[in-house]
């Protein structure tokens, strides 16, 4: 019997702002102290490549606001519903494809508008029973509080509450959106979290440890 693969893809670009190649050396140092051999790469081609993927146990897409050819993203939905695991966060894989319904669904959300811009806010635990979540306490941030259009059946681990004091529009106040989520796709496991703008805000304690845990979980380790 073949044994699993411990392999990790990180495919990283696009928009700067985020900063995908920090983000992405920081995801890989996570995965790499998890025990998965790690493989970065700036081009978006590899995930056109079945049998590349294949060879994985985790795809983390890191590519804000790019253009994926259809057949690109019916591959990688292909190979999470053999069994690879995705995870990612904030835009690098909620506001990748914009154009890209496949990939939304895959995923289990979309970036539409962040309020504010960089805010105070409180990210609450909705699960405190799931490996990713255990023990943690809700805590507060200062970056970017994402409002997206998801998924209804998304397994939500975290959340987060609007406001309605920031951005002028304030009929969203009470509205409760997710932050962390996981969601089944065939055989694949699917984990995302909202946060990470930049390094710093996927550094923060509790940040942190979702991002490590969320990918270790997409990988099977957890």
């Amino acid at each position: 019997m073949s044994q699993p693969s411990r392999r990790a893809l990180i495919v990283y670009g696009g928009w700067s702002g985020h900063q995908p190649a920090e983000t992405s050396a920081y995801a890989a140092e996570l995965l790499r102290a998890a025990g998965l051999e790690v493989t970065l790469i700036d081009s978006l081609a590899v995930l056109g490549d079945a049998a590349l993927l294949a060879r994985q146990a985790l795809l983390v897409p890191n590519w804000t606001m790019g253009d994926l050819p259809d057949a690109s993203a019916k591959i990688v939905a292909e190979a999470v519903h053999n069994g690879l695991g995705l995870g990612g966060w904030h835009g690098g894989m909620c506001d990748a494809f914009r154009t890209n319904c496949s990939w939304q669904f895959l995923t289990g959300g979309q970036f539409v508008d962040h309020p504010g811009n960089q805010i105070d806010y409180t990210v609450d635990i909705a699960d405190r029973g799931h490996p990713i979540t255990a023990g943690l306490d809700s805590f507060a941030v200062h970056t970017e509080q994402y409002y997206m259009h998801v998924d209804p059946g998304l397994n939500v681990l975290a959340t987060t509450t609007f406001s309605g004091g920031h951005g002028g529009v304030d009929w969203i106040k009470g509205v409760t959106m997710p932050a962390v989520w996981t969601k089944p796709w065939g055989k694949g496991r699917v984990f995302y979290t909202a946060l990470g703008h930049d390094l710093d805000v996927l550094k923060i304690p509790a940040s942190s440890t979702i991002l490590d845990r969320g990918l270790r979980w997409a990988a099977g380790l957890l």
